[in-house]
């Protein structure tokens, strides 16, 4: 701890979507605080207020605040709080808790009775008694980059969610192209070329009766002459298309339309992670420009990866040891041993 604990608030918070139950002791885990009021920004400014009074009539120096990261609920109090003029001459620390954490310290209180601001208290001797090891909050501007890169991580899982259920309905128009083996005529099934083959012929047999001379010209067309072999990669097309399974033809203009839609829903998907890209890399430059440079300049991270190495740790220089830094990145495991 950095600052005088006898000289300190320590207020827990207990968030919902709809109220915050707030409970604030001292060193001596003397009672101070113990409201309900609104998840809003009233509400918000009530504790403020609340908890700059209590400051004040304490004598008082300090104040940690100390909330679970409860979904997204959590966020604006936290940013609200350690942002608030009226708390700022008593250097606020802000702190979000891993549920689970508290969930277990819970667990030591057998002898306490079970009202509804009990969880707001055990948030509150929880940093009165020094057990959190996580990182203070770090403010709006690390709150924006932890959005873009996490959003980045939503867009990437959903095209690869799309490009799965897009192959499900390849292997059923076009068996052989779906599956991996050495005679694919195309490497990346999601190309322009093999997504053109998909698209643009009705049905497999419009692929076996087309001569290998109008598949050459196909090939070199769709892929604008970057082909080494077109010839071949003509053949290999037929070929699949000859070994592939068939089905009724009632059934490939639903399958034509599915894939089609797929393919405008992963253009889409990758357009936007392109636009968010850009957004990051302007954000991450104008936070924490030397960390970010000293991030790129290893092997296989790049603005993409540091960004969101930033928006999720902030500043090694929040944590007192290495030891530290990697149990809050999820680096460490429980040692166990038993007897000989």
């Amino acid at each position: 701890m950095n600052y005088d604990v006898l000289s300190t608030l320590f207020v827990g918070i207990d968030v919902s979507s709809l109220t915050n139950t707030v409970c604030a002791i001292d060193f001596q885990n003397n009672k101070l605080l113990d409201f309900d009021t609104k998840n809003n920004r009233i509400g918000a400014e009530y504790i403020a207020e609340a908890i700059s009074n209590c400051l004040v009539s304490n004598n008082l120096d300090y104040v940690v605040i100390a909330l679970e990261a409860t979904s997204f609920y959590s966020t604006h109090i936290a940013n609200f709080l350690s942002t608030n003029k009226k708390l700022l001459p008593f250097k606020p620390l802000v702190y979000q808790l891993n549920p689970k954490t508290t969930a277990n310290y819970k667990k030591t209180f057998v002898d306490i009775d079970k009202t509804d601001h009990l969880d707001a208290y055990v948030i509150a001797d929880f940093a009165r008694c020094g057990k959190i090891s996580s990182s203070p909050w770090r403010g709006s501007q690390f709150l924006a980059l932890q959005r873009l890169t996490r959003h980045r991580f939503h867009l990437v899982h959903t095209l690869v969610s799309e490009k799965n259920w897009m192959l499900s309905n390849i292997y059923l128009k076009f068996s052989e192209l779906a599956v991996n083996n050495r005679d694919k005529p195309f490497s990346d099934i999601y190309g322009a070329t093999s997504c053109a083959a998909l698209t643009e012929f009705y049905s497999l047999d419009e692929i076996v009766y087309k001569s290998i001379d109008d598949l050459t010209q196909f090939v070199i067309k769709k892929s604008k002459n970057r082909f080494k072999d077109p010839v071949k990669v003509a053949t290999l097309l037929k070929q699949a298309a000859k070994n592939s399974y068939r089905l009724d033809k009632m059934a490939y203009e639903p399958l034509n339309i599915a894939i089609s839609s797929s393919l405008n829903v992963i253009k889409a998907l990758e357009k936007e992670i392109e636009t968010v890209d850009k957004a990051i890399e302007k954000t991450v430059k104008g936070l924490n420009p030397s960390q970010y440079q000293s991030l790129i300049s290893v092997n296989g991270i790049g603005p993409v990866i540091s960004s969101g190495i930033i928006s999720e740790i902030g500043t090694i220089a929040s944590f007192q040891s290495h030891d530290k830094l990697a149990k809050f990145a999820g680096l460490t495991w429980r040692k166990r041993q038993s007897g000989n």
